[in-house]
């Protein structure tokens, strides 16, 4: 007679115990590593580094939040990301994007510091030539790369830095994954499911049902219903907006109306003649931030060739002074003047727009 012990984790026949112990232990256990490292995990080693490295460079993954370009990445420390806010659609309006939310994008180095973990994506905020681009061939018309580049050519990449409290601790792939979160999507198979981790639920809902959402921006209706097949611009009370139109009788037509980046105005043109219009705010989304204006936040220091210390001169720009020696003679510091076939000084025509030289020959 055959009895199973669930209890006991052992299989009884008859009153024989049969002991498995050994193939049931890991079954049993069923225990699943810690999401993030221990608080007291010891210090990285350097096989967990080498394969951490191995492992997470040159992955393709999608991007859960904007990355500036320029030196001024990201900084990630116990799941928060900064800058955010303001302060990053700042470095997006100074610097540009490198990469939005949603976008696809290749870890193209990893380096472990002391206490963080530096990431870059799409080959980093510095131009960097491959170790093959730095060969060349010699013969009779001179040197020839094999790989030529463009040295000129701008970085257009970014990067973020993992920091931790003391140092890097011992951790699995899976467990840097988690703690990379907020900023990379390993398990997203397409844009379109990484972007839609981003949204508010709402906006989720409405853009896998195609519909569109007062208070939604471009990026939002441009997943939900695609790109306008007809788009117009108008202007109401000196507000510039654009009026994007999707389909054409006798089919149901949607005008979508957005002012700068949000949708204010959604009305639908029923083929039963029946006109829907919606214009109360629908979804709440964070709206961006414009271009910073030229007021008290600019420069202390203007641009200057004077040296530290030097004031500028009260002049009047519409004069011009021009020193004068005697007649006959010349300008104190300047050089003789010329003489004409008279005798006299010779006009000038440098000094045409400040003064006329008089002529004392005979």
């Amino acid at each position: 007679m055959w009895v199973r012990s669930s209890a006991l984790g052992c299989i009884m026949i008859g009153r024989l115990p049969v002991l498995l112990l050994c193939l049931v232990l890991p079954i049993c256990a069923n225990a699943d590593d810690p999401k993030v490292p221990a608080p007291d995990a010891p210090k990285i080693s350097k096989d967990t580094r080498l394969d951490l490295i191995h492992g997470f460079n040159a992955e393709l993954v999608y991007l859960r939040t904007a990355f500036p370009m320029g030196k001024t990445g990201l900084r990630l420390q116990e799941g928060t990301v900064s800058p955010s806010g303001v302060q990053l659609e700042q470095l997006m309006q100074m610097w540009g994007p490198a990469a939005k939310a949603g976008d696809q994008a290749r870890i193209t180095d990893v380096v472990v510091k002391d206490k963080f973990i530096h990431f870059e994506i799409n080959g980093g905020p510095v131009h960097r030539q491959k170790w093959y681009q730095h060969i060349s061939i010699s013969g009779a018309g001179g040197d020839a790369p094999i790989a030529p580049s463009d040295a000129g050519a701008n970085p257009r990449g970014s990067f973020v830095d993992l920091y931790f409290d003391k140092y890097v601790p011992e951790m699995t792939a899976p467990q840097l994954k988690e703690l990379l979160w907020p900023v990379f999507n390993f398990q997203a198979k397409t844009a379109e499911e990484a972007y839609l981790e981003t949204i508010p639920p709402k906006a989720k809902e409405a853009i896998l049902k195609h519909e569109v959402l007062v208070g939604m921006n471009r990026d939002m209706v441009i997943h939900s219903v695609g790109r306008p097949p007809k788009k117009i611009r108008e202007k109401k009370d000196e507000n510039d907006y654009e009026e994007w139109i999707y389909g054409e009788p006798p089919q149901d037509v949607q005008f979508v109306r957005i002012m700068g980046d949000e949708v204010v105005r959604v009305e639908t043109m029923k083929v039963s003649g029946e006109k829907v219009v919606r214009n109360d705010k629908e979804v709440e989304i964070k709206p961006p931030v414009a271009v910073a204006e030229a007021g008290p936040d600019k420069p202390a220091n203007a641009p200057t060739l004077r040296r530290p210390g030097e004031d500028l001169p009260q002049v009047d720009p519409t004069v011009v002074k021009v020193p004068m020696g005697k007649p006959g003679g010349s300008a104190p510091g300047g050089p003789p003047p010329t003489t004409g076939p008279g005798g006299g000084p010779q006009f000038d025509s440098t000094n045409v727009a400040r003064e006329t030289v008089p002529n004392t020959g005979s």
